[in-house]
């Protein structure tokens, strides 16, 4: 493929899908646009096709990554409710992936539009700060802005102590609700 040739269609598909199963990293839309030589938008609507047929493909804040099977062991997964102000989401994402945690992510029950859920996949400091910069470049709001700072997280962890310690921070931060 030439830097300026447009991959069309099915082929480009199955070009998105080979190279997010290659990736180590998420690959943002802008990116995988230049990549084919098309805008973000389309990269938008063909990874919404390839979903729709049942390929593992998350969206995360950080771009697009491709969710492979799991070969390892299998991960503890645990929803929590926490409450906090806007200002304190550092503050908890950090204590979370401090103690091992990885943070998929955040929902509310709205009142008007009922479970509302976002991804946040962070696990580390770098993670945490990379979020946080993002929402504060993006003027974006946090959905804890809609239900008076509660909320819920999926967090992952690889053992029960992990994440007994991880509530054990939050409980002692006045962030976890139970």
């Amino acid at each position: 493929m030439t830097s300026t040739e447009k991959v069309l269609g099915d082929r480009r598909r199955e070009l998105l899908v080979s190279t997010l199963k290659k990736a180590s990293a998420p690959i943002s839309g802008r990116q995988l646009g230049e990549m084919m030589n098309v805008s973000r938008q389309v990269i938008v609507g063909d990874v919404t096709l390839l979903k729709a047929t049942g390929e593992p493909i998350m969206a995360t804040n950080r771009g697009y990554i491709y969710m492979h099977p799991q070969s390892e062991p299998k991960r503890i997964e645990k929803i929590i409710v926490c409450s906090h102000t806007a200002e304190q989401t550092e503050e908890e994402l950090n204590i979370l992936v401090d103690h091992g945690i990885t943070v998929k992510d955040v929902k509310i029950e709205h009142q008007v539009y009922g479970d509302l859920t976002a991804s946040v996949m962070v696990s580390n400091r770098r993670e945490v700060q990379n979020f946080i910069q993002n929402i504060q470049e993006t003027n974006a709001s946090l959905l804890l802005e809609l239900t008076e700072g509660i909320h819920l997280h999926t967090i992952i962890a690889d053992t029960e102590q992990e994440i007994e310690n991880a509530e054990q921070a939050l409980r002692e931060a006045g962030i976890l609700i139970e």
